[in-house]
Formats: structure tokens, C-alpha cells, sequence
């Protein structure tokens, strides 16, 4: 890997978090499934267009902008050895093999200049020290007329379908673990416009796009899900047996209220966010 400037999500994502992640990798791909097509259809991948994908996790993604590029290469970045271990197996597995994975903090990677004609990210984009000089590096990697595609959370609103599955939680998520530092930064579309426009992005748009998030296969595994999850296990750490078990109970509890025939699902809220390199 080159120069790393993210040195403290460097180290959350290679360490027990990354980990976590990778090997639940099916799981988060399935709760964050529901915002493939649109950010997918919003980029519109030719079958000839080169496509960057910016932290890429476990290459889900990546995977499926290759499957579009069938003639052009896919490339998956991320500073997580975990999680591109696991991207390499899943392409491999599935035989794609105009896909590629490199370990790189985006911020400050050497990419070829104008190397590519198309970015997207399902989220990976938020976690950046210096996210106007992150999106700068980004944008010099695009050809003039290339565009950026990704998708980043909304703000959370203590009336959403999350918070309310999740009451039992919110007294004890006291701080973001390690990996998850930085995950609102780009929650403010305004926000994000001016960030884009700072790196000489233009076209910015902004689009609420909401899907339903798959937890689990009823109320007891999604509650299971939930606790196994990098942020929720950090601040729950320290707790007694008798927080556990209860806080347990009301989440399943909770959960129950959104079973449906095929499984758990939370309807989930995220800024489709689109921009093109003049």
C-alpha cells in the first residue's frame, strides 16, 4: 500500500473490525443490498467504461460494476486487507476476472490521471481525513466527463424505522467505535455539495433514495445481527450480564414489529449523490 493518511481507520479496518466485517460479509451485503440498482442504474456503466470503485469493503459492489464493464475492468480500492481478502475469494468464486482489488487510502493514492471513466461508492466516500482533498485525488482519476456515483447515510431521525427497532440500544451508544469515526460527515447534502464543488466537481445532485434493509431471517437473528455489529459491540464491551440479556430481550422484542415473510427489514435512508469532472 502507498502513503496512508488515514492512519487511525487504517488501523480500525485492518483490525478486529475489518475483520468482523469480512467474515460477516454475506450478511452486510444483504442489509445494504437495496441500493445497488439505483446507485448502479444512476451511473449507468457502459460496457466499455473503466469504473473505480472508493472503498470498496468486500467488493460486492465492485463485483457488480464488473459484471456491467464487460469489456473494461473494474477496480475495487480500500485500506482493509480483510475485507479485499475476502473481495479477492468472492470474485474468484464467482469467476470474474475483470475484476481487481488494491489496498490504497484514497485520499492520497497515485492514481492514473484520468484512468478512469466512472466512480461509485456504497458509502466508503465518508471516511476521509480531508474529504475535499480526498474528492480532489478522486476526481483527478476520472476523465474530463467522467462521472462520480455514491451513496452516503442521512442524517438519523429519532422517528425512523432503525431507531425505533433500536430504542433499547440508544441509551448505551455513547460514542462511535473506531471504525465507525466519521460515518455522518457527509450526511448534509449541503455539505456535500460544497465538498464536491471545493474539489472542481461539477453537476452536483443530491437524490433521497429509500429501500428496505435485510437484518435477518426473523426477530432473534436480526437482534443477534445487530449486537454482532463493530459499533454496538464496542459500547456494549464493558456491560453486565443483566444489561445484556435485557437489552437483548427488548431488541428482539422490538425487531419483531418489522418481520415480514422474507426476513427482517428496516426501511433504510441514504443521499444518492451524483457529479461529473468537467
Amino acid at each position: 500500500m502507498h502513503t496512508v493518511v488515514n492512519v487511525q481507520q487504517a488501523e480500525a479496518w485492518n483490525g478486529w473490525e475489518g475483520t468482523a466485517w469480512a467474515d460477516n460479509a454475506p450478511r452486510y451485503d444483504a442489509m445494504m443490498g437495496g441500493f445497488n440498482r439505483p446507485l448502479l442504474d444512476r451511473a449507468a456503466i457502459g460496457e466499455n467504461e473503466t469504473v473505480l470503485d472508493v472503498g470498496c469493503g468486500t467488493g460486492q459492489l465492485t463485483l457488480l460494476a464488473a459484471r456491467r464493464t464487460v469489456r473494461a475492468q473494474a477496480v475495487g480500492v480500500d485500506i482493509s486487507e480483510p475485507m479485499l481478502t475476502r473481495a479477492r475469494a468472492d470474485a474468484a468464486e464467482q469467476g470474474i476476472a475483470n475484476a481487481r482489488f488494491d489496498q490504497a487510502d484514497a485520499e492520497v493514492h497515485p492514481f492514473e490521471e484520468s484512468g478512469f471513466d466512472v466512480v461509485v461508492s456504497r458509502g466508503g466516500v465518508m471516511f476521509f481525513s480531508d474529504p475535499t482533498a480526498a474528492f480532489a485525488n478522486i476526481a483527478r482519476a476520472l476523465r474530463p466527463g467522467g462521472r462520480m456515483v455514491f451513496i452516503v447515510p442521512q442524517a438519523g431521525a429519532p422517528d425512523s424505522e432503525y431507531a425505533k427497532a433500536t430504542a433499547a440500544l440508544a441509551p448505551l451508544m455513547r460514542r462511535p467505535s473506531p471504525a465507525a469515526r466519521g460515518m455522518g460527515s457527509l450526511s448534509d447534502p449541503d455539505r456535500v455539495r460544497q465538498v464536491l464543488h471545493q474539489a472542481g466537481l461539477t453537476q452536483v445532485n443530491a437524490t433521497p433514495v429509500h429501500a428496505p434493509m435485510d437484518y435477518g431471517r426473523d426477530a432473534g437473528d436480526a437482534a443477534n445481527f445487530i449486537l454482532s455489529q463493530g459499533p454496538v459491540r464496542y459500547n456494549l464491551q464493558d456491560a453486565d450480564q443483566a444489561t445484556a440479556t435485557r437489552v437483548q430481550r427488548d431488541l428482539q422484542a422490538a425487531l419483531a414489529a418489522f418481520e415480514t415473510p422474507g426476513g427482517v427489514r428496516i426501511r433504510g435512508s441514504v443521499w444518492l449523490v451524483s457529479a461529473i469532472r468537467p
